[in-house]
């Protein structure tokens, strides 16, 4: 086990997939008009990848077209203060390719928000980091 500088244990890509793998929201992080922006969205594991269902005029859509976002998901215990947190950095793209949207229609991805979104967004976990606070 490795603890960084600040007494956290640092884990794995493994242990980082597989927490991000059970988390039920994430927030994604992107620049919106060149601010930073971020939204909370319900989202699935495709592979490795992070796929997110939203409308297509959304904010969302338009801003992670090509675009480098980062992708952060946690779980805390107040009471006993123990916790962790993984953030993922990739790029994120429109899936378009009417092969690859039937694959992740599989995925169970239905979005929180009202109304249609039929726009699905994926992003590559090109960088995957997470600590967790020891019990």
């Amino acid at each position: 086990m490795t603890i960084d500088t600040a007494g956290l244990e640092v884990l794995g890509r493994p242990e980082c997939l597989r927490l991000l793998a059970a988390a039920p929201i994430g927030r994604i992080v992107f620049s919106d008009r060149a601010l930073p922006a971020v939204q909370p969205v319900n989202f699935a594991l495709y592979g490795t990848d992070i796929v997110v269902r939203t409308a297509p005029e959304s904010r969302l859509a338009r801003a992670t077209r090509d675009a480098v976002v980062a992708f952060e998901v946690d779980d805390f215990d107040v009471a006993a203060r123990t916790g962790w947190s993984v953030m993922v950095v990739g790029i994120a793209r429109a899936v378009t390719d009417p092969d690859e949207i039937a694959e992740l229609a599989v995925l169970p991805l239905d979005p929180w928000a009202p109304g249609p979104k039929p726009h699905l967004i994926r992003i590559e976990t090109d960088i995957v980091t997470g600590r967790r606070i020891p019990a």
